[in-house]
């Protein structure tokens, strides 16, 4: 893992992440169909995606960034020290970590001692969905078990905040250990994938050779 010190959302974040598997869009990856033999369209939009941004230097993610988004993003370093009150444990910001061989890599919310931290400042109907379902969300899944085989952590510490709520259900966490979700299996599957952008992209390549 090679660790890039960068203030997450700055210029050269953005750039760090061009044409790689993230975090945010494992579950695109991951995304199938029920007809066999087909790509599901997420996972297809990714793979061009990828192959794009290699081409242009350009990122193709959406700069758009919807209020909640905005609050969830401003909420964040309280969200941080509820979570460090409440466990003792001291979270140490990081900018962009990527894998040491592939064009993967990701950015999680914080690293504690042994662990990850992932902070999500969701709506409060959200929220209160994450604390009455009492373990990670469904939809985190596919990013945490990204999060975990990049950083090589031995857990997840999923936290949802909203200070909207009564003090008493404010703060959501959720420890999810290593061997609770199959990296090695995710780690096939995100190889797969990207020698597909890789081969994709030589043949974009071959095709401007030829003309």
């Amino acid at each position: 893992m090679i660790v890039h010190d960068c203030a997450q959302r700055s210029e050269a974040w953005h750039t760090l992440r061009l044409g790689r598997l993230t975090g945010s869009v494992a579950g695109d990856m991951l995304a199938t169909v029920k007809t066999k033999g087909a790509e599901a369209a997420a996972r297809r939009d990714l793979r061009l995606r990828l192959v794009c941004e290699r081409l242009t230097g350009a990122s193709s993610e959406s700069d758009y960034v919807s209020k909640e988004m905005a609050r969830g993003i401003d909420l964040e370093p309280a969200a941080r020290a509820a979570y460090e009150a409440a466990t003792g444990s001291l979270v140490r910001p990081v900018g962009f970590l990527a894998h040491d061989e592939l064009a993967a890599g990701c950015s999680p919310d914080g690293l504690v001692r042994g662990g990850i931290v992932e902070i999500k400042c969701p709506k409060a109907a959200t929220h209160l969905s994450y604390i009455r379902g009492r373990a990670l969300p469904a939809d985190y899944r596919a990013q945490v078990t990204h999060n975990l085989w990049i950083t090589g952590a031995g857990f997840c510490d999923f936290v949802s905040y909203d200070d909207r709520m009564p003090a008493a259900l404010q703060l959501f966490r959720v420890r999810v250990p290593r061997e609770a979700v199959d990296v090695a299996a995710y780690e096939l599957a995100a190889r797969l994938f990207l020698t597909e952008v890789e081969r994709e992209l030589e043949a974009v390549l071959g095709l401007v050779a030829a003309a």
